[in-house]
């Protein structure tokens, strides 16, 4: 009988990041269940993150829970996101969630929009 190994979590969030995500859902107008975090095409460099209220968990979504936040990733940004860490930067001139991922080959100048490789999966590394 073979035996499952646990999946790994997608995403972790520094004390930072986790102490601002509850933040603003605790100011929130509406009930918010979470953050959803995921990827889209866009800006100079291909990529750009995505951050939104969650009001309901997506039937694909992947659920993760961290530091007592709930943090629903958009099922297309899985491979995208395998591994990244997920903090919150405040100095004198900004304060903004910051993405510290594994699969980004690249950024644009600017830091809106990035380059991201998916990672492989074990299954397709293992034949190779």
């Amino acid at each position: 009988m073979t035996q499952n190994r646990p999946r790994p979590q997608v995403m972790r969030l520094t004390d930072a990041a986790a102490e601002r995500v509850r933040s603003i859902i605790e100011r929130s107008d509406k009930p918010v269940i979470g953050l959803r975090v995921g990827v889209k095409n866009g800006g100079c460099a291909g990529m750009e993150y995505t951050m939104e209220f969650a009001e309901e968990a997506g039937r694909f979504d992947e659920v993760v829970e961290d530091k007592g936040v709930r943090v629903l990733i958009d099922p297309k940004a899985v491979l995208y996101l395998l591994g990244t860490e997920m903090d919150f930067r405040a100095d004198k001139l900004s304060a903004q969630f910051v993405f510290n991922n594994p699969n980004q080959t690249s950024a644009c100048g600017c830091g809106e929009s990035v380059a991201i490789t998916p990672a492989q999966s074990e299954t397709a590394s293992v034949g190779a």
